[in-house]
């Protein structure tokens, strides 16, 4: 396999998991924002990825999400679900439930927490591609999963037969344009960060984005994608400044990402925010007031 062997691009919004004040999945809310999200023009959904709180989740909660997007996600458009895990036996299991499940590829970051060399990492993803027959979604995330893949060791990656793709969620625009420049003749490249640099990599050819502001911005956020690509360079650029704000405004004044983007969903009156999982926490208080100020300003309450 490789970047011919799938026909994924565009905006690809990472989705919110919602969850009911007794803990569970509310499965009718997670199923509503992907359905609203996809009928707004998005190519396809990332499900179970870090927007959507993954590490919280069971393994069995994993797999159901699985189904219950399958049965959101429409014929036409793409379905990609977070299956990464520490050890390699867990990430098979997940990613063959995901096959099981008819999902249409698997999202795999390294193993998270332990330092490991770019060997260990080859190594933990060359066990995985041969125990799995679904197509693989690298992801680099090093802010969260503390291994990184870089532009080299990506480039070793798309070599495996079932990688065809990755999201580059760096944050560095540096290690982005190089592992795009490393790889994009075997793998589709998507933009993690496309509210910072959304516009800019699609101008350079990126495949398409993965973000989760379109949970909350949805219009903007997917146009992150479609802007750039039809040339309408005036409008990219109002864009892609308006996503710097809503990234400055979702991480500073006590506000973390994942909280704020569900906070900030609730406030619209949109299905996918709610309480997160512990160890995060709803938005309260001067966090709160000061993203309620903020979305105001920019225009979106």
């Amino acid at each position: 396999m490789d970047r011919h062997s799938v026909n994924w691009q565009g905006p690809m919004p990472a989705v919110t998991t919602p969850f009911h004040e007794d803990g569970r999945i509310d499965e009718a809310g997670f199923a509503a924002n992907v359905e609203r999200i996809i009928k707004a023009g998005a190519t396809g959904v990332v499900v179970g990825g870090c927007t959507g709180e993954f590490w919280a989740l069971s393994h069995d909660e994993r797999g159901r999400l699985f189904a219950v997007a399958r049965e959101a996600v429409p014929a036409g458009a793409t379905l990609i679900v977070g299956t990464g895990a520490v050890t390699v036996d867990e990430t098979i299991a997940l990613t063959r439930h995901a096959e099981a499940a008819g999902c249409d590829g698997a999202l795999i970051l390294p193993p998270y927490f332990v330092k490991l060399s770019d060997d260990e990492i080859f190594a933990h993803f060359s066990d995985v591609a041969a125990g799995v027959g679904l197509p693989i979604m690298l992801y680099n995330i090093p802010g969260n999963a503390v291994n990184a893949l870089s532009p080299a060791l990506a480039r070793r990656l798309a070599a495996l037969d079932p990688v065809v793709a990755i999201k580059e969620s760096s944050g560095d625009w540096n290690n982005y344009y190089a592992t795009q420049l490393a790889v994009q003749d075997h793998l589709r490249v998507f933009c993690g960060p496309s509210s910072v640099f959304g516009v800019p990599a699609v101008q350079l050819g990126a495949d398409g984005t993965i973000d989760c502001f379109p949970n909350m911005w949805t219009r903007g956020g997917l146009d992150l994608y479609f802007a750039p690509k039809a040339g309408d360079t005036a409008r990219a650029a109002e864009l892609q400044a308006m996503g710097r704000r809503l990234t400055d405004l979702c991480t500073s004044n006590g506000c973390t990402l994942y909280p704020a983007t569900k906070a900030a969903m609730d406030l619209m009156g949109l299905h996918g925010g709610g309480t997160p999982r512990r160890p995060l926490r709803r938005l309260s208080g001067a966090p709160l007031a000061a993203l309620t100020t903020g979305l105001t300003t920019l225009g979106l309450l």
